[in-house]
């Protein structure tokens, strides 16, 4: 019969055992703690994480389309096919049913004339030289003959002395002559037009000019051309003229855009319309902004995007380009379509807005209906107000700029709509002032990515401001190039054709 343990020895037992359990609970109290400590640090780690995968899914979702980036930016591989606003029309690509076309005609007098007769039967082989002609057809090649010789016309500067008093008088060349030996006012203007007309880099606008014309230039001589133009311009008084239109027109577009120039960044700033362009350089301050002479004091309506650096000019009205709001509304609502749904609301708001003004200004009207703007102005506001409450307690990226954007719509009303509250004025984006201001980048890309000096980006501001508005006009940039070196410079008649 095995041993029965006492009462006081079972009891001895189990007390070792209750405190070796103990033992092992503290330590996995312990243990458990420092895990919750871990849990609870690696929880913060994927949190953040989380919130810079979303906001790096963010940067690489943007593009030209849903931010202010440009369309040189997005890449070639990443460009999405829906990224343009442009609502897509119903017209297919190419030429239209009912179109005039552009064949190439024949013409009636032709430089030159070939015939092409058979020599011989094409069935027995017999002689042909001498049979009749039974029919023919005509078919002409026009083509670019060799550059000529360049010609060299000399002028011979004259002196004659009076018979009478005896003084000498020497015959005045004309204002084009000055150096011994130097181009004309056509050569000239095509190199011009090679370097600044159309942004071809200095060398190569050497070797064209060179082959097409037939005259041998030097780079130096090519790289001095834009130089000499901005001379020409300047004394012709064309950018006062086009400042001074400028400050008169009802509504005036305004730019901005970085360059590098002399190792720095210096700022190419924009005032123009849809005829007149008046470009000048500085950093990006409003002293800057003032120096053009258009903006300070004016009293129309300046149509801007948001940046804060012409909010001193408080003589004029402001528009902001509702383009760029277009844009940020898109990307809110690409990134949270659930959540963000004010977004597109607001955005098609801004178009049935846009159509409203458009078709009041095609009637001649100064002012939408009264009934039509209070129903825009009242959901636009109930709009940016259900926008910024949806995001106001919410910590995510895409709800931060949520905020900013819907307080943004609150708070500048009268900036966003004013083309609604002035439908006689196109002023619902600052396309005109994009377009006109991008040969900027376009000359940067094709001059290695800078201009050399400062002097060199204020010579391009004044000879684009002229090729520019030239070109609103309907004047080829060779033709005013032209005029500029014949000594009559062109000049824009008014604010806009009549």
């Amino acid at each position: 019969m095995p041993d029965v343990p006492s009462a006081p020895d079972e009891l001895a037992a189990l007390r070792a055992a209750n405190a070796r359990l103990r033992e092992v609970v503290e330590a996995k109290d312990i243990e458990i703690g420092a895990l919750r400590e871990q849990v609870g640090v690696l929880a913060g780690q994927v949190g953040a994480l989380t919130a810079r995968v979303g906001e790096l899914e963010r940067r690489l979702g943007r593009d030209s389309s849903n931010s202010s980036r440009p369309p040189s930016s997005d890449g070639p591989h990443a460009k999405a096919r829906d990224r343009s606003l442009r609502e897509r029309g119903k017209r297919r690509p190419g030429k239209q049913p009912g179109a005039p076309g552009a064949t190439m005609m024949l013409v009636d007098d032709p430089d030159e004339r070939v015939e092409c007769p058979p020599a011989a039967c094409a069935g027995c082989g017999a002689d042909l030289s001498a049979a009749p002609v039974s029919a023919q057809r005509r078919h002409q090649v026009t083509d670019i003959a060799p550059a000529p010789a360049p010609k060299v016309t000399e002028y011979v500067a004259q002196a004659k002395q009076c018979g009478g008093c005896g003084k000498v008088t020497e015959g005045e060349l004309p204002a084009h002559v000055r150096a011994r030996a130097s181009y004309g006012p056509e050569a000239c203007a095509q190199a011009a037009n090679l370097v600044a007309g159309h942004h071809v880099p200095v060398w190569r606008a050497t070797l064209l000019l060179c082959q097409l014309a037939g005259i041998a230039v030097s780079t130096g001589w090519m790289a001095g051309i834009r130089g000499k133009a901005a001379a020409l311009v300047e004394d012709s008084g064309f950018m006062d003229g086009v400042r001074e239109l400028l400050r008169a027109a009802p509504a005036v577009h305004a730019d901005e855009t970085p360059a590098r120039a002399a190792g720095g960044t210096r700022y190419v700033h924009l005032a123009c319309t849809r005829y007149l362009t008046h470009l000048h350089t500085g950093d990006r301050s409003a002293g800057a902004i003032d120096a053009g002479g258009v903006l300070p004091g004016y009293g129309g309506i300046i149509v801007r995007d948001g940046y804060a650096g012409y909010g001193h000019l408080t003589d004029a009205l402001h528009a902001w380009c509702a383009v760029h709001l277009l844009r940020d509304l898109k990307g809110l609502y690409d990134f949270e379509p659930a959540k963000q749904e004010w977004a597109s609301s607001m955005a098609a708001l801004l178009i049935e807005a846009r159509d409203a003004a458009a078709a009041a200004r095609a009637e001649g009207q100064a002012a939408l209906d009264a009934a039509v703007l209070d129903d825009l102005l009242t959901r636009y506001r109930a709009l940016a107000a259900g926008g910024l409450a949806a995001s106001l307690y919410r910590r995510t990226a895409t709800a931060a700029d949520a905020r900013r954007i819907a307080r943004r719509f609150l708070s500048y009303e009268d900036l966003i709509l004013r083309f609604a509250t002035r439908p006689d004025l196109d002023i619902f984006s600052d396309n005109e002032a994009e377009r006109t201001i991008r040969p900027v980048k376009v000359q940067q890309r094709g001059s290695g990515g800078c201009w050399r000096t400062l002097q060199g980006l204020a010579d391009f501001a004044i000879v684009q401001s002229y090729l520019s508005t030239a070109t609103k006009w309907g004047i080829s940039k060779l033709d005013a190039l032209r005029a500029l070196f014949n000594g009559h410079a062109w000049l824009p008649p008014g604010l806009e054709p009549t």
